[in-house]
Order: structure tokens, then sequence, then C-alpha cells
């Protein structure tokens, strides 16, 4: 107990500053990496891609994301590397010029590159920003920079609707704004994160050492990890199908234009970005399993029943979906992080890279089959898959552990 308290009484003051610019910057690297799915209507209007091709931009970008996150996060947690930030935005900012003018398909892919790459930086360093500018606020911190992100992926339909449906695949060139002003916010934060190293490394042996899930052998680690990654693999696979697929379905099934579809994927992405904010003070208070359970079993028959609603009833269940399902995002890297104490990037770099790694294969995946068995066959399809997540009910509850 006294033990405890010191603590806490060690824990230093949360960087507000910081901490907003860190989830504002996650906001425009995420609106940046979703316009690629957001495109999808446009560039098969113009170019005729299959299904199959527009899911392999996006493969494209979350695989080299998903492959690169923790192998980035390895390295930062050996020796963090404050530069990394900006130069990851810089990436993106390429990655951007090249969506909006490649005229081949094969153009389209290395720009997919350039920001996925971008992506796989910024996400493990930028949670250690988030960690570091929290101090004794550390799950709110992890809730605005996840929300941040969430947020800018919700963006991607309105911004379908208002500036790629009357500019086109040229209207994506209006983010390069955004990556620029993310290059010089990161580079004020990684000045700050430079100075906040300097501090801790100049007391050296005084560390403030991560809590973790006390009374847990290797193995239930283990095997704890393997469950919270299927629960991440549902949660990707559904949200990537919305996101990228669900207004073939809206416009086909209901009749739906591109841009009214666009809205109904922006309540569903909107609401989830406020199940994400949401999610870090409900694990604080009920335990993360508990909430990360909860988010896995909550939509499970929503989700079944979607593709056979009325359309007046389909915006509210959409909309209860995204922010049950969403809410449990930050929730699972912070508990992450707390099964393996000490390992902050490369937890952080596991779980969000794994989701993006499961995004890229079910964009592929979903596109593929969507081409051989139609859309509404796709969506009955995966309407069931959150099934899976009941798995979740057997992850280690850290409120039951034994005391350390």
């Amino acid at each position: 107990m006294t033990a405890k308290a010191a603590t806490i009484k060690r824990a230093p003051d949360p960087v507000y500053p910081v901490m907003f610019a860190i989830g504002g910057c996650h906001l425009l690297n995420d609106a940046i990496s979703a316009v690629v799915p957001a495109m999808y209507p446009i560039l098969q209007a113009e170019n005729g891609y299959s299904y199959f091709q527009l899911g392999l931009i996006t493969f494209v970008l979350q695989m080299l994301s998903s492959v690169m996150q923790p192998v980035v996060g390895i390295i930062s947690d050996k020796k963090p590397r404050p530069w990394m930030l900006p130069a990851a935005m810089g990436l993106a900012f390429i990655g951007v010029l090249l969506l909006a003018f490649s005229p081949q398909y094969w153009m389209l892919l290395v720009a997919a590159m350039f920001l996925g790459l971008g992506s796989a930086i910024f996400h493990p360093e930028g949670s250690r920003v988030a960690f570091m500018a929290g101090g004794s606020k550390r799950g709110m911190s992890q809730s605005i920079f996840q929300v941040g992100g969430n947020s800018g992926q919700a963006l991607a339909p309105v911004i379908t609707a208002l500036i790629l449906i009357p500019l086109g695949q040229a209207g994506a060139a209006w983010f390069l704004i955004l990556a620029g002003a993310g290059v010089v916010i990161l580079g004020r934060v990684a000045r700050w994160m430079n100075a906040r190293l300097s501090e801790e490394n100049a007391l050296k042996g005084k560390k403030r050492q991560i809590a973790g899930i006390s009374g847990l052998t290797p193995g239930r680690v283990k095997a704890g990890l393997m469950l919270l990654m299927l629960v991440i693999f549902v949660r990707s696979f559904y949200v990537v199908n919305m996101q990228g697929y669900y207004v073939f379905h809206l416009t086909g099934e209901y009749g739906l234009t591109v841009r009214q579809a666009q809205y109904f994927i922006f309540m569903f992405l909107a609401l989830g970005a406020a199940g994400t904010f949401f999610g870090g003070p409900f694990a604080d208070r009920y335990g993360r399993k508990r909430v990360i359970a909860a988010s896995a079993l909550i939509p499970i028959p929503l989700a079944a029943v979607l593709p056979h609603l009325p359309i007046w009833l389909v915006g509210p269940v959409l909309g209860i979906i995204g922010f049950v399902l969403m809410s449990s995002f930050s929730v699972a890297v912070v508990y992450a992080q707390e099964l393996v104490p000490g390992k902050i990037g490369t937890m952080a770099g596991l779980t969000v890279g794994f989701a993006f790694g499961m995004g890229a294969i079910g964009s592929v995946a979903i596109g593929a089959f969507m081409d051989y068995a139609g859309v509404y066959t796709t969506m009955i399809v995966i309407s069931l898959l959150p099934i899976l997540g009941l798995v979740s009910l057997y992850l280690p509850d850290e409120r039951l552990s034994a005391p350390a």
C-alpha cells in the first residue's frame, strides 16, 4: 500500500497542451490515411477498378504499417527518436501528393506505401508521447490520442461527400495542407519530447515503472495477448468493411446516392470516435477486461440484424455498433501495455499494428469475396463475424489479479 501511494506521488503532472497536440496530429494522420478507402467509389467510377484492386491499395497501406509498427516500437523502446514524428508526417505528405495525381494504378500502390510507412512510424512514437505527457492521467491521455485517430477516420465519408465527389481524385490534394500542418506541429512536439527524455536520462535509476497485471504466469500473459489479438481481428475486419464496402450495400439495397450513403458511414465512425473517448474512463472505473468484453459482445446481435433492417433503423443501429465496438480501442492498447509492463512502444506497435494488418487483410479478402459472391452476400457473412468476440470473456481480469 505504501509503495503504491509512493508511486502515485511520484507520477508527474499531465502536460495537456502536448496531449491535445499529439491527439490532433493523430487526427490529421488518420484522416489522411482514411482518404484511401473513402476514394473507393471515386476510383471505381473514374477508372473502373474491381473491388479486389481497390482493396489491394488499402492492403499495401495497412499491411506495411502493420509490419513496421512493432519494429518501430521495439527500436524506440531501446532509444526513442523524437525526430521520427515530423519525418512520419513528411512521408504522408509525399503519399498524398502521389495519391492525388497518380494517373496509373501502380502509382496508387506506391502512394499507399508512403502513407503506410508514415503511419507505421507515427503510431508507436505518438503513443509514447501520449504516455509521457499523460503523467498521472495516462488513461485519459491515451484516450485523447486514440480518439484523435478515430475522429480522423470518421471524417473520411464527409471528405468524400464534400470534396472528392465534386473534385474527383485530384481533390485529395487538399490534404497536403493537413500534412504540412502536421509536420510543423510534430516538430514542436519532438522538441518537447527531446527535452523530457533529457530530464529522464538525468534521473538514472529513478525511472517510474509501469504497473502491470500481477499474478499472471508467462503462459497466461501469452494466452491473454493471443485472445486480445483475436478481439482486435474481429473489430478490424468489421470496421474495414463498414469503412470501405458498406457504401455499396447502401447504394445497391436502399437506392441511396454515394453522397447520402457516406453520411451513414460518417455516423458509424463519428460515434465510434466518441466511444473511443469514453472507453478509457469506463475502463478506469469498471476494469479494462470488462470494457473490452462488453465492446465485443454487445454488437453481436446488432450486427447480425443490420443487413435486414429498414433504412430508418439503419442509422441508429449503425451508431450504437460504432460507439460500442470502438470503445475498446484505446483500452486494448493500455491493457496490452499492462500485460507486458515496460514495453510501451512495442505493445502500442503490436496492438495498433495488428489492427492495421487485419484491416489490410480484410480489405483484400472482403473485396475478393465481394467480386465473387456479390455485395449482399458479403454483408451477411460479415454480419456474423462479431460472434468470434465471445473469446473476450476469457481475457485475464486485471481487477481480480493477485496483489503484487
